[in-house]
């Protein structure tokens, strides 16, 4: 439930990132869009932690993750791409 009154603001505040970034990247889980939607609040992953009720390290492995998902390139960093879109 406060997800979903986050996600309805943060879409009000940056037009719709979540509906462009779900149809770039179909694949990810509502647990994947939740993390880009706090990288794209230049969060860090010790911030990120406690809103997940996760530690430090499975946010790093989440990133990782999603990483491999979105099939970057290794110079290309995750946050620098979440920025642009």
């Amino acid at each position: 439930d406060t997800w979903n009154l986050f996600s309805e603001a943060f879409n009000n505040a940056d037009k719709d990132f979540l509906k462009k970034i779900k149809d770039i990247h179909p694949s990810l889980t509502p647990n994947d869009l939740r993390l880009c939607a706090y990288l794209r609040l230049n969060l860090s992953s010790k911030e990120i932690a406690p809103l997940l009720n996760i530690s430090v390290r499975s946010v790093e492995i989440k990133r990782y993750r999603l990483r491999k998902k979105m099939e970057l390139d290794h110079e290309q960093g995750l946050i620098e791409y979440i920025l642009s879109i």
